[in-house]
């Protein structure tokens, strides 16, 4: 069984949107502390590699990983 998979749409006109953000706006941690801190652990892939970056620029098609939660980075319809 797959897990399923979260879209997280860029705000118009990004380019990419920082790793520890995306944890911290989909509500998968606390705040953006926290969120630092699981990246630095090693606790977070990023395209099914462990990303160490907090500031790690995710484009549209990154597939970020935390806690058995998937969250892909797409384009604003």
């Amino acid at each position: 069984m797959s897990t399923p998979v979260t879209d997280f749409p860029l705000l118009s006109g990004a380019e990419f949107v920082e790793l520890y953000k995306v944890l911290k706006v989909q509500g998968l941690v606390d705040g953006g502390g926290a969120a630092k801190h699981v990246i630095t652990e090693g606790l977070v892939k990023v395209n099914n590699e462990v990303d160490t970056r907090k500031r790690k620029k995710c484009v549209v098609g990154d597939v970020i990983e935390f806690n058995g939660e998937q969250i892909k980075i797409v384009a604003t319809a």
